[in-house]
């Protein structure tokens, strides 16, 4: 697709097989090329940012909220490699990383009944606030079930971001930060995939977010074919998906065009 150099509206180079998001600029200091779907990707590293959703303790750990409720939490596990490895590539890189998180006041003010629902859902306590198993106060800033879970390495430059509701846009500050920040392109991460890292990748692409769902970084507790819907609504409707590996790849050492290939192979 034909770019006009002159335009001041933010475009993509599209052809049939690659997307360049970072349209008409003409540096490549930052960019970096990967495999994607449904198109491959280039990125501007210097206009991107990484945001790992509700990796906490009241989902992700045995004695969690989650856990307590007789789900199976050893499936969002998975996340939790691919996450490290892509965010310590990222930072090598000046990426800023973004850890978006339950983190419900003590008083519970600004939620309203129908958050309080889907935690408590017949209405007999043990939901957000409440005292469940290992978690002193579900999801409750400040408490040991909001905690990012160990396993996890979180840097002093990391930002983090309180949310409190499914997407991460509402009643918080993040898209503030993100415009401050000049970022254009999102990679989003963690858990559950097709309910919070879903709601807010939504919601950033309406917001105008160039938005990349990084499939073996994120992870859910829900039947296989919610991640199923997840996968093709983010593909077709909002923006692409890749793995962590291949985005990893790109960034250290710089991909060519031959190892763009190669990831294709695969």
């Amino acid at each position: 697709m034909a770019v006009d150099p002159t335009s001041t509206q933010r475009t993509w180079r599209l052809t049939d097989t690659h997307v360049d998001l970072s349209g008409t600029k003409t540096s490549n200091k930052g960019a970096a090329t990967f495999a994607a779907r449904p198109q491959s990707l280039t990125i501007d590293l210097t206009t991107t940012a990484l945001i790992i959703v509700d990796m906490q303790n009241d989902f992700c750990t045995e004695g969690g909220w989650l856990h307590a409720q007789g789900v199976d939490v050893t499936p969002l596990a998975a996340a939790v490699r691919p996450i490290a490895d892509l965010a310590d590539a990222l930072r090598s890189r000046a990426v800023p990383v973004i850890w978006l998180n339950w983190g419900n006041r003590p008083d519970r003010r600004n939620l309203p009944p129908g958050v309080s629902h889907v935690y408590d859902p017949f209405g007999r306590g043990g939901g957000i606030g409440a005292s469940v198993a290992l978690s002193d106060a579900v999801l409750t800033e400040g408490s040991w079930g909001a905690q990012i879970v160990d396993e996890l390495h979180v840097a002093p430059e990391d930002t983090h971001v309180a949310k409190y509701r499914m997407s991460g846009f509402f009643d918080t500050e993040l898209d503030s930060i993100l415009r401050q920040g000049r970022i254009e392109t999102l990679l989003f991460a963690g858990v559950n995939a097709d309910q919070c890292v879903y709601a807010t990748l939504a919601d950033a692409a309406c917001l105008g977010y160039d938005v990349v769902f990084v499939e073996d970084a994120s992870a859910t507790t829900s039947p296989g074919y919610c991640l199923d819907a997840t996968l093709y609504n983010v593909r077709q409707c909002f923006g692409f998906t890749a793995t962590a590996g291949d985005i990893t790849t790109s960034i250290t050492p710089r991909a060519t065009m031959h190892d763009l290939n190669n990831q294709g192979d695969k």
